[in-house]
């Protein structure tokens, strides 16, 4: 659940300490979205309050770049996918985009794009610009002319073969005339308004589920683990974009986008050239102005540098390209009123609040619970009196305005203090913990209540395990929040701690009360479980660090740790060896490039505290844990290498040197240390080439980076 919440804090008035604890909530509630929302087609919060954290993320990063954590946001794509599809690996990743909110994001993306190609302000560029489809990421590969495979996103290295299902959509062609031997073609799965209606029709008629919206009916109708459900869904597909090419299809997007349409692929025709700013936001007005009349969902407007080699040179961020945004349209918003407050309990102690809301419908979805983030933005002040940003001193029987952008759990964005029934109290956050009793303490500069009953408190046990068999940790099917729960409060056949999971089937072959026998139970659920249980003894290193549930260890922080150690073992004894502050182990975890103290303290001390290393140590014994692969570092000189820009670059941007670097398997730092492999120094090279010779690090210039990475 949430960790330290300071949202009501504007990021110009955030202090460091503020800054981590906001960068780690956010994380956590963007994580939590993107699995929702890309794995199960079930999305937990509105497009508008995922976009507005990942861009509050991004403001805080760009004000504390130090404080940016391993599994930021900002470095996420998608989410694990979902089980019953065989995995495909993609060729190259699927990546998402960059958002834009306002003609000054728009005209910071435009500024930034030159600034990264040296070009001035008034040099030609030309960008395309084209609907964003609110439907599925989709992956079409052609070998020979012929499809052979079609995957989803998934997490933008892996995705769903779902071949079969593509198969059956009228607008995806079987075979190609003259297109190149290899080639991925990418684009959108989406359902047309009527096609979406007249399905909800046959659903209702049939006493079947209907979908809350055209993407979410596009979303699981293609994934149909049956190809004939597949068949019978009104699917279509726009295509927009490409992936692994044998061969060019243009110069420029524009007429690559033309290439793809003579091969009989549905193409959007609204998309349009743009050759300066004040026609791509015309162009947006424009398709914004025919939003509600268009016979499908869109979301905002996708701009692309057009030239194909500038967007070569402009390469990718880690999870975004640099030569695309998507410029959203504002959010859509409701009225109704404010029927009860509940509190949840999370995994860390966290007392989080839910609205609960009389259902409204907003934008065609019916909501009805909201976020309030903590008891600073109910009050509407903090601790001390102060108003604070977004505070509404919410009360149970308020009329509130609230807000989606496609999806459910909006945010609560006005309260009409006009309407306000007589007699309403201040809502009084509880100072003891509603699942266990214990106190409920909050911590001086946390905007987050905790309650203090640890283990013993059986909401934080619960959300620990269920933690520990999502999908990104041990992802064990059969075993989901339901059956958790269930096993928690079992008296006969208890899981308490992961390790009781390896130990469930032993227990029950001992037991005269087995789990087959049991109600919602049989003899071949009962099996498929331990079988999904066994087959989880094998398990990636990175996947151990991240189910541990350790605070501040994200996925992406748990792949960071993976790959530096290589091991478990190596791991655990350095984990072991560390003391917050001091000596070799923890200099060792602080030089990791995304490794911040917060992080290092919290692994620490986990691994020092006598309870919790029992309960691991019960769990690694247990398990196989696969030892991390390391990189290929035989396609590219500097593959693996930890490599130092300093000084002034003369024939590329510093930035554009950091992302050829790490477009080649490099790690790009931004101090010289004894783990630096080598140094490039321009003129005006100070402290960091004279650390440099001082530890023998090798350094080179400019003319000899090009040289080495075969660009001179």
């Amino acid at each position: 659940m949430a960790e330290r919440d300071f949202s009501s804090i504007a990021v110009a008035k955030l202090d460091a300490q503020q800054a981590e604890a906001e960068l780690a909530r956010l994380a956590a509630l963007l994580d939590r979205a993107n699995r929702a929302y890309h794995t199960e087609d079930a999305p937990e919060i509105s497009d508008a309050e995922y976009d507005a954290a990942k861009q509050r993320n991004a403001e805080i990063e760009a004000r504390f770049p130090d404080l940016k954590r391993p599994d930021s946001p900002t470095d996420v794509v998608g989410a694990q996918i979902a089980p019953g599809f065989a995995k495909v690996r993609h060729a190259q990743r699927m990546l998402s985009l960059a958002n834009a909110f306002d003609a000054e994001d728009l005209a910071d993306f435009d500024e930034g794009v030159r600034s990264f190609l040296g070009l001035a302000p008034d040099a030609p560029l030309a960008y395309t610009a084209e609907p964003k489809i609110d439907g599925l990421s989709l992956s079409l590969r052609y070998e020979g002319g012929r499809l052979v495979q079609a995957a989803t996103r998934g997490d933008g290295t892996e995705g769903e073969n779902v071949t079969a299902n593509a198969r059956t959509i009228a607008e995806i062609p079987q075979v190609l005339t003259d297109a190149p031997d290899v080639l991925e073609v990418r684009g959108e799965v989406y359902m047309s308004h009527a096609d979406f209606a007249a399905l909800n029709e046959r659903q209702e008629a049939r006493g079947q589920k209907t979908f809350a919206n055209p993407r979410n009916a596009a979303a699981g109708s293609l994934r149909q683990l049956d190809p004939a459900i597949t068949a019978a869904r009104p699917l279509r597909f726009f295509a927009y974009a490409w992936g692994e090419v044998s061969a060019p299809l243009a110069e420029t997007q524009w007429n690559a986008i033309a290439r793809l349409a003579a091969l009989g692929f549905a193409t959007n025709p609204l998309t349009k050239r743009c050759e300066s700013r004040d026609e791509m936001l015309a162009h947006y007005a424009d398709i914004e102005a025919q939003r509600a009349t268009l016979p499908y969902d869109i979301d905002g407007v996708v701009y692309k540098v057009d030239d194909l080699g500038l967007q070569a040179r402009l390469g990718y961020r880690s999870t975004t390209p640099r030569w695309a945004i998507a410029f959203k349209f504002p959010a859509e918003k409701a009225w109704t009123w404010l029927e009860g407050i509940d509190i949840q309990v999370g995994r860390t102690g966290a007392l989080s609040p839910v609205a609960r809301l009389h259902p409204v419908t907003v934008g065609g979805v019916v909501v009805s619970n909201a976020t309030l983030h903590n008891e600073d933005y109910i009050a509407g002040r903090d601790s001390k009196g102060n108003e604070i940003r977004g505070g509404k001193d919410i009360r149970v029987g308020d009329w509130v305005e609230v807000y989606r952008a496609g999806d459910v759990i909006p945010k609560i964005s006005d309260v009409d203090l006009g309407k306000r029934p007589a007699g309403t109290e201040p809502f009084a956050f509880p100072t003891t913990c509603p699942e266990c009793g214990s106190e409920a303490v909050r911590e001086e500069g946390d905007a987050v209540r905790r309650c203090t009953g640890g283990m013993i408190c059986p909401a934080q046990a619960v959300e620990k395990l269920k933690h520990f068999v999502s999908r990104g940790a041990f992802d064990i099917e059969g075993l989901g929040a339901k059956q958790v729960e269930m096993f928690y409060h079992d008296e006969v056949l208890p899981i308490r701690e992961p390790a009781d999971i390896f130990t469930l089937e032993a227990r029950d072959a001992a037991n005269l009360a087995k789990l087959k026998n049991r109600e919602g139970w049989g003899e071949k659920s009962a099996a498929n479980l331990f079988a999904a249980i066994e087959a989880r003894r094998r398990i990636p290193f990175k996947r151990v660090i991240f189910a541990l549930g350790i605070r501040h260890v994200g996925e992406s922080a748990a792949g960071l740790l993976a790959r530096h150690y290589g091991t478990w073992e190596a791991f655990e004894a350095a984990m072991t060896g560390a003391e917050p502050g001091t000596g070799a182990a923890w200099d060792e975890l602080m030089s990791i490039d995304g490794v911040g103290a917060t992080m290092a303290r919290a692994l620490v001390t986990t691994f020092h505290q006598d309870a919790e290393r029992a309960s691991i140590d019960r769990l690694v014994a247990e398990l196989e844990i696969e030892p991390e692969a390391r990189p290929d570092s035989t396609g590219s000189p500097v593959a693996g290498k930890t490599l130092v820009f300093t000084g002034t670059l003369e024939k590329m941007t510093r930035a554009e040197a950091k992302a050829r670097a790490e477009a080649l398997g490099a790690k790009v730092a931004g101090s010289v240390s004894a783990k630096t492999d080598l140094l490039i120094a321009g003129p005006g090279a100070g402290s960091k080439a004279k650390k440099a010779a001082e530890l023998g690090v090798e350094t080179i210039d400019e003319d000899g980076w090009l040289a080495l990475i075969g660009a001179a």
